[in-house]
């Protein structure tokens, strides 16, 4: 079933931010596809706030991998696969046993290490609409 979730503007995030936590259910995989500059380090952020993160957070670009503790004391992996150019390179990141963890992992640029997800991975698209608005959708089994 085709899910879809928008975000009219960045006062609106906070609130998809929590609507797309409810949808996702006991997904521990996410892989955010889109655009350069099409908002996946700032829903990040978002969700992260919903999640009571309090460490700063940011984009993993050149760190690959950030950890951020959220309120229940679990951590939380985010992923930025921009610079990625071989799976040995994830490999070497230790990426398998992250995945495999149980804890939450967000990805951005997940494109570069596609053959390296699991079958179960939620696979997000962010759309940027012509009014600047983004538009989330991925397929869920619900």
């Amino acid at each position: 079933m085709k899910q879809e979730i928008t975000i009219r503007n960045l006062e609106d995030i906070d609130r998809a931010a929590a609507e797309f936590l409810s949808k996702i259910g006991d997904n521990r995989l996410v892989a955010f596809y889109a655009s350069m500059g099409a908002g996946k380090t700032t829903f990040t952020t978002a969700l992260c706030r919903q999640l009571g993160v309090t460490d700063p957070v940011g984009s993993p670009t050149f760190a690959i991998i950030n950890e951020y503790m959220k309120a229940d004391g679990e951590p939380m992996y985010h992923f930025d696969f921009y610079r990625i150019n071989k799976l040995s390179e994830a490999m070497d990141i230790g990426l398998e046993d992250y995945l495999y963890s149980g804890y939450l992992c967000i990805m951005e640029w997940p494109e570069n290490v596609g053959e390296l997800l699991p079958e179960e991975t939620l696979r997000v698209s962010i759309c940027v609409n012509a009014d600047g608005s983004r538009t989330l959708s991925w397929e869920s089994s619900e």
